[in-house]
């Protein structure tokens, strides 16, 4: 592989980028990226929502012609530029290095509130042994377990009073979290995601074949596949899916450009690129069937209507299933299998966000991997434990969560998108990058939806919200909640994103600025014999 490498001044020693193994380490750690909550929790009901069956044609639409391009624009870019978001955009073109950092600022903001999301699937693994929520799974979740306060709402100040089966769980998982980060690359994020990938399938395949076997799944199944295709001429459900497809990929905000640097310079991109996104896919559907089944066993037993108990989010995780738990046969194991399955989509998923943070940083300032994980991690946990582990931390999770996805991972990728195809025109030379070495070449029309399409698409998507969000505010919370961590929240990633390309970069990344394509020969004729050795035997496939 050909890694960014430069002379350390002081010291004469060459710096290598740390890889993967392979394109199989690759292919899986993305796809462990992409299979996260929103496969579980959101697309079941987006699906049901909109067309039920039908849905899937705009779904499939929006996967070839927006899903799968602009995930192959991050790899192009991560891949040909060696670099996290703000070094290859750097060497791309010295102007847009702010759009990287401003993707790291997404990151760091997500980072904060998904790791209490693990930390309550962990609890609640634990609770499905006694079925600690009783009878009342909604009033356990908002009242015994959160302790939530209604904080930000009708007058309610904020409280960050620690809140101990909250907190602790989330101390437990952000000290896992930054030991893999530590861990490096291969040994860390890789073997994460190597080990917990095949587990996530295996429990969640079995989770489905035993909710096909419960009475009334048929009913939810129906309800969920049953085609309106009436809905195929309402333009919202085509956002929905682009909508869909956007967030469920992982794309926009730094992650796959940050993994598609640390691949072998002969990698077959775009192959691994149609293999994630069609993998990501298969398992959205997979999740659909199992939890629409589930919620079907749920509708007969109360004599209701589906529509009555679906829901997305949340409200599906944390009260609907243990619901579905409570009246389940074996109810322990499908209470192990579901939140263990988010346990484990949860984490390969954090680790990637917390992942762009980490070498952004490294990047920039030149420091060690574990000095990097210590300062920018620890910093994050302690934020994520202040503001999440108290009784008011519902609220600022889920006005952080709003503006950080709707507004600033589909700004920041709309912001790529624009500038790379009308300001600097480099999507010629990324086009070039793509067709390298891969097997799916890409041209004139990948280049147009590029250009076109996904901008089109996004900026309807972010117009839409922020006018929304401006008329009608969110959630309900007072104006200065959502004025503080969600426009506030942005204000701050921006300013922080000025300040950080502004600011120099060290000589040993500054070397090779303007030549990040040293090829494996010229690379490996810098080292030691003895590591040249070492790497030719942990140089696993291409």
């Amino acid at each position: 592989m050909s890694r960014s490498s430069a002379t350390d001044a002081s010291s004469g020693a060459v710096k290598v980028r740390e890889s993967f193994t392979g394109r199989k380490a690759f292919i899986i750690t993305a796809i462990g990226s992409a299979v996260g909550l929103g496969n579980i929790w959101r697309f079941p009901y987006i699906t049901y929502e909109n067309g039920g069956g039908a849905f899937l044609i705009p779904y499939l639409v929006a996967l070839l012609t927006a899903g799968i391009p602009i995930l192959f624009f991050d790899y192009a870019i991560g891949h040909k530029f060696r670099g996290s978001p703000p070094l290859a955009f750097k060497r791309l073109h010295p102007a847009t290095e702010f759009i990287g950092w401003f993707q790291v600022g997404v990151c760091f903001l997500i980072s904060i509130y998904y790791a209490a999301i693990i930390a309550w699937a962990c609890s609640y693994t634990w609770f499905s042994f006694t079925q600690a929520w009783g009878d009342d799974a909604e009033g356990f979740f908002f009242g015994e377990y959160l302790q939530y306060d209604g904080g930000g709402t009708e007058g309610a100040g904020l409280s960050v009073d620690f809140v101990a089966q909250v907190g602790w769980p989330l101390i437990a998982v952000w000290v896992v979290l930054l030991i893999c980060l530590a861990a490096g690359v291969r040994k860390g994020i890789a073997m994460v995601s190597m080990l917990g990938i095949p587990v996530l399938v295996i429990m969640f395949v079995i989770l489905v074949i035993y909710s096909l076997t419960l009475e009334g799944a048929s009913m939810g199944l129906n309800a969920l596949f049953t085609p309106d295709w009436a809905a195929l001429g309402d333009p919202q459900v085509w956002i929905a899916a682009y909508g869909q497809i956007f967030f469920t990929l992982s794309v926009g905000f730094g992650i796959m450009i940050t993994y598609a640097s640390y691949l072998k310079r002969r990698s077959n991109t775009t192959g691994s690129g149609l293999v994630v996104g069609f993998a990501n896919s298969s398992f959205e559907l997979l999740a659909g069937i199992g939890v629409f089944a589930a919620l079907g066993f749920l509708a007969f037993a109360a004599g209701t209507a589906v529509d009555e108990v679906a829901s997305s989010g949340l409200g599906l995780a944390f009260v609907a299933f243990p619901t579905i738990i409570s009246e389940a046969p074996l109810s322990a194991l499908v209470g192990v299998l579901f939140f263990g399955s988010l346990v484990l989509a949860g984490f390969t998923s954090q680790i990637s966000i917390l992942e762009v943070v980490i070498a952004s940083v490294k990047d920039k300032t030149g420091w060690s991997r574990p000095l990097t994980v210590a300062i920018v991690g620890g910093a994050s946990a302690l934020i994520s434990i202040v503001l999440l582990g108290g009784v008011s931390g519902l609220t600022i999770l889920d006005v952080v969560d709003a503006f950080s996805n709707n507004v600033g991972i589909v700004g920041g990728a709309l912001l790529a998108a624009v500038v790379l195809s009308w300001v600097v025109r480099k999507l010629p030379v990324l086009t070039e990058g793509l067709n390298g070495y891969s097997s799916f070449k890409v041209g004139p029309i990948w280049r147009a939806l590029i250009a076109v399409v996904i901008p089109l698409v996004l900026g309807s998507l972010l117009v839409q919200d922020i006018m929304t969000k401006i008329e009608e505010g969110y959630g309900g919370y007072d104006q200065w909640v959502v004025s503080s961590f969600g426009w506030g929240a942005i204000g701050l990633v921006i300013l922080i994103a000025v300040i950080a390309s502004l600011a120099r970069w060290p000589r040993r990344s500054a070397l090779t600025m303007e030549d990040p394509d040293l090829d494996d020969t010229q690379l490996e004729s810098t080292r030691p014999e003895s590591t040249r050795r070492e790497h030719t035997r942990e140089g696993g496939e291409r």
